[in-house]
């Protein structure tokens, strides 16, 4: 992305982590992005970096040629037929991260004034660690350069448009369900005798540990699971009284509740 200018159109949370991520990374300089809110204010620590700040979102595609958009659902009608007219074919690439937005309600606004891609990634694009499923319409060019902005903050997985909903419920919302999942862990340590902080250190340390298990080892969950599960063990005792409690079912109704909301957040202007 060395000679690439990126403007990120609605620099709201998901904005400024993917923002952040980017710049942390290198894989952008400070003055290969522009950055645009309706209170330019909240966006005050990137402009002491360097980055150039706007309200002025037209201003913002003249600069750029990779254009992201992360606005709410709600608002997208409004900026796509803003900065629609002023998308070149050779030139532009769009990159949506609009929940429940598709490439054909995009191009509707747009023409063919630039390539589209959708990406979907979570809020640790900041610490560089998000998972971004990603599609286009264009499979070649757009798809790798969605890829190698979204592989210098994380992983990337390309998928077809169809899974764009599950992906917003299991990579983005699944943030959220993990946060919980941690917080219940130290709450239960907190009524087993140890204090908050320690509580909260010792859970998200130990769920980190268990996701780099399954990610360098490739193994599945269960084959984990099975090395600390002794027969009438503590572990096995704790893991029945969860599922008793509904603890894997409350997970998979609590991700496709998401992935069922998440196609019908859009609502046509």
């Amino acid at each position: 992305m060395q000679n690439s200018k990126l403007a990120i159109i609605g620099t709201g949370n998901i904005g400024m982590s993917i923002a952040d991520g980017l710049l942390d990374s290198g894989a952008f300089q400070p003055d290969q992005m522009i950055l645009t809110r309706r209170k330019i204010n909240r966006l005050a620590r990137f402009s002491e970096r360097g980055v150039l700040t706007t309200s002025d979102n037209v201003a913002a595609v003249e600069f750029a040629d990779i254009v992201l958009i992360a606005v709410e659902p709600g608002q997208i009608d409004e900026v796509l037929t803003e900065i629609g007219p002023l998308l070149e074919s050779d030139k532009h690439t769009l990159i949506s991260v609009v929940t429940g937005v598709s490439i054909d309600q995009i191009q509707a606004h747009v023409g063919n004034g630039a390539a589209i891609v959708r990406a979907m990634p979570n809020t640790a694009i900041s610490l560089r660690e998000s998972i971004t499923c990603l599609t286009s319409n264009d499979q070649s060019a757009a798809i790798e350069i969605g890829k190698s902005i979204f592989n210098t903050v994380g992983e990337t997985v390309v998928i077809d448009e169809d899974l764009m909903g599950a992906a917003t419920a299991l990579g983005a919302c699944g943030i959220a369900f993990f946060l919980r999942a941690i917080r219940a862990a130290s709450q239960g340590g907190i009524e087993i005798g140890f204090h908050s902080d320690k509580a909260l250190l010792i859970a998200a340390q130990v769920a980190k540990g268990a996701a780099e298990l399954i990610l360098k080892s490739g193994h599945h969950p269960e084959s984990e699971i099975d090395k600390v599960t002794t027969p009438r063990g503590v572990t096995i005792a704790g893991l029945n009284q969860m599922e008793h409690e509904g603890f894997s079912s409350a997970m998979i109704k609590g991700i496709v509740t998401s992935a069922n909301m998440a196609s019908g957040v859009y609502k046509k202007g």
